[in-house]
Order: structure tokens, then sequence, then C-alpha cells
């Protein structure tokens, strides 16, 4: 069967990574038939209604889903395509309670010309009663127009559907976990559209582990554990996570949310220096690692052991003090990176994912190139672009260990790693060095 999914008009890129993963999470056999970035418009096949309505429950992008009943370039194919493909169903809806509505992409239309287009469908058998607030069946008539057609004056669409109301997303949610309406939040806390969109795409569900390395106030756990996963979390800066040990602070997030249960604890600690078993348990790990702008990147430790004994001394003595803060040394941002995959590939179950938010420039030479590990896969990227740098969420699948390649596995471990070069800020971190200089090319 095939359907009409309507995508809210945001975060393009990112809407066909989250619906693929909605099918995986429901175990569907999804296929997109037709789809243009540049269009809300998504014409999908799946097996049944029932898997269309679980397909979206949960979606954060997408709007609703439509059983679709044609489509066409002009609205005399439409008519054509509706008559020779829906006659068996025009039975069903015969007495039941209707409206008809037009969905107009980049057009517009009086409401003369609204109701004009509705009537070429009075050849449907329809005879209940029509309900503007409180019908039963919803049918939708989608446009897609050019890009400023209304000042053109461009007549007609280039493409039309029409569709039956299946169901509505999840998208509620966007307002719901709004950061305005969040108790407890910082300067980089991730907005609640996309820590929720990267909580889809990384397979958050019931009866999975989630781990945020960055917790920071929790907008990824909280996000996670909204979709039934038990989350849990840590970050360099204790402090943020404990905020004021009441309502301000990250466990206060998800009382404030009602979701205690799905909180599983936090702790103190960075990538490289984790408690952390380096042994498969979690589904799924989200991140959205520090980009070292404000200030550099660090890890805890000492960057010249030999020139301060006494931060060691102290560190043994006070290390268990609630109090007590450890020193830190500065960090490679491109080593973070490599140590985020090392991490996932040595701590998720298979076919667990690891999504994780990278910033770069947009210019390709100064582009910073993706980490690659030889037992993740590449599942999705996803862009959010801004004037001149962009984001990417970039997910990976932990590859089963008997899918590895050996020949992989040896090349990497016999690579040049990442090392800490330089001594400032900006030697240790091209992206931060680049922000700075307006991601000018050096003459």
């Amino acid at each position: 069967m095939e359907f009409i999914i309507k995508f809210a008009q945001t975060h393009e890129t990112f809407r066909v990574a989250e619906i693929e993963s909605l099918a995986v999470i429901e175990k569907l056999d999804l296929k997109i038939i037709e789809y243009d970035v540049d269009s809300p418009v998504c014409v999908v096949q799946l097996p049944s209604i029932e898997a269309a309505k679980r397909l979206i429950k949960r979606s954060i992008l997408a709007q609703s889903i439509h059983e679709l009943w044609g489509q066409g370039l002009t609205l005399d194919d439409l008519h054509e395509s509706v008559k020779k493909n829906t006659p068996h169903l025009w039975p069903q809806y015969e007495m039941a309670c209707f409206k008809f509505d037009v969905d107009a992409y980049r057009g517009a239309h009086t409401s003369k010309g609204r109701l004009g287009i509705i009537n070429t469908f009075s050849y449907l058998p329809f005879e209940g009663p029509i309900s503007l607030s409180k019908p039963d069946e919803v049918f939708t008539v989608f446009e897609q127009w050019k890009h400023n057609s209304v000042p053109l004056g461009v007549e007609f669409p280039d493409k039309v559907w029409m569709g039956r109301f299946l169901a509505n997303s999840a998208r509620d949610l966007v307002l719901r976990y709004d950061l305005k309406k969040r108790d407890y939040i910082s300067t980089t806390s991730m907005d609640s559209e996309l820590a929720l969109i990267t909580a889809n795409i990384s397979l958050a569900a019931p009866g999975k582990m989630f781990y945020d390395p960055f917790a920071g106030t929790g907008s990824f756990p909280v996000a996670c554990a909204h979709f039934g996963a038990m989350a849990w979390g840590s970050d360099i800066d204790g402090r943020s996570m404990r905020g004021d040990g009441g309502k301000k602070s990250l466990y206060g997030n998800f009382e404030q949310y009602g979701l205690r249960a799905g909180f599983g604890d936090v702790f103190t600690s960075d990538m490289t220096n984790s408690p952390i078993r380096r042994v498969p348990m979690w589904d799924g790990i989200v991140a959205d690692p520090p980009y070292g702008v404000r200030e550099g990147l660090r890890v805890l430790g000492l960057k010249d052991p030999e020139k301060t004994p006494w931060l060691i001394e102290a560190g043994i003595k006070k290390g268990k003090d609630p109090d007590y803060v450890p020193p830190k040394k500065p960090y490679s941002f491109l080593a973070m990176l490599d140590d985020i995959l090392v991490f996932a590939s040595d701590t998720l179950v298979e076919n667990g994912r690891v999504s994780f938010w990278m910033p770069t420039a947009n210019d390709e030479d100064q582009e910073i190139p993706m980490p690659t590990h030889p037992c993740l896969e590449t599942v999705s990227v996803c862009v959010q672009a801004f004037y001149k740098w962009s984001r990417r969420l970039i997910t990976y699948r932990r590859i089963p260990d008997r899918e590895v390649s050996q020949a992989a596995l040896e090349a990497y471990a016999a690579r040049q790693k990442v090392v800490n070069t330089g001594t400032s800020a900006d030697d240790l971190n091209p992206f931060r060095n680049g922000y700075f200089k307006g991601f000018k090319t050096d003459e």
C-alpha cells in the first residue's frame, strides 16, 4: 500500500533519516517511492494502514500520514488516478461524516477557489454529513507549486496528490519539551526538537540503555527517556548536572516531565578517563560534544605532571571530596572525535547506534573530515547549516563482530593516531581556529 507523509517545513535533511529509523524501531518494511527535499510531501510504501500509523506515531519531523488515493501532474490527472485506483474503497465511506481540505505548498487559493477544487470530487458517492470541526474522515488535496508562484502569477501547481487522513505524528512534543518551559537549562542545552530527532534516529525505545557522555543539563537523556529508554549520562563538569541539587538540576528535569522511571544515573567523568568497562552494554550513545569555541577543549589530567607534583598529591588526598575539582589539560578536537568512535565501538551492542553532532566549515577546503572506524558503519549524515559553518548529526551502526573486516581492523590499529599537537586552543582545534577567522583561508 502507498501512503502520503506530510512533513513539517524544517530540518529537511533529517527527514528521511528519522523516518527510516522509525521503520527500524517498528520492524516495518518501508520503501520511499517519491521524495524531494524541496517538498513536504513524501510517498512511501508500507504493508498496511496499521503499519502506517505505527510509523508516524513518534515522528517529530512529520506532521501526518494519509492513505494515497491518487496523484498526477494536473487536477484532471488526479481525478483519473482516483477513479482508476480507488472505486473499491468508496462504499466504505458513503455514509461517513467527512470533510475535504486543500493543502497548497507555496501556493494560495481564495475560499472560492478551494471550494471549486473540492467540488470537482462530486463524483465520489459520499452522502454522509459534512463536518468541518469533527469529521470522521478527512480527504486532503496536496499541491506542490513552484517557488514564488503567487508573485509570479503561476496558474497551476506542478503536482497534486489526494489522500485520506490516517494519523498525526508526535510533533506536539516539541512544545511540551520546549527549553523555554524547562526548569533547568544552560547556554549549550540542545533544543527539544533536535534532541527528540536525535533520540529517534539513534533508535531510543523501551528496554534499551542509552548513554550521553556530555550530558550537561540532560537534553538528550530526557529525550531518550521519553521514548522509553533507560538514560544514563556523564560530564566532565559535575556541577552542570547537579545544578542546585533540587528542581534546577539534570534529575530535576526528569522529575518535571514525569520521567523518573527512565533515569539511570549520572556521574562526573570524561571520554578519556571513563570508569565504564569497555564491554558491549549500550544500545545507543547520543552526544553533542563541546566544540571548544567559548574556551579550549579539556580533559581530566595534567599537562606536565613533573612540574606540578602537588596536584597529584591533592588528587590522592581530596579526590573523593564532593567539592573537589580535578585539574584538566588541553585536548585535541580531532582526538575527541576519534575517542568517541573508539568508545562506541567498544561499548555498543551489535547494531547499536551512536549519534553525535559535529561542527564543520561550509567551505570544502576547510571542511573537517568525518571520522571513521572499521567497527562502525555510517547510517546517516544530517546537516543543519548556518552562515559560514554547519553542524552535522552523524549516526553510525555498530557492525556485528563477525562482519567486521579483520584487514580493516589491522589497518586501523596501525594508523597514525590523532595526538595533541600544539599548545594553544587554536592549535588543538581546527574548527575553533576557523570560527574566529571567519573561515577565511590563509593566504
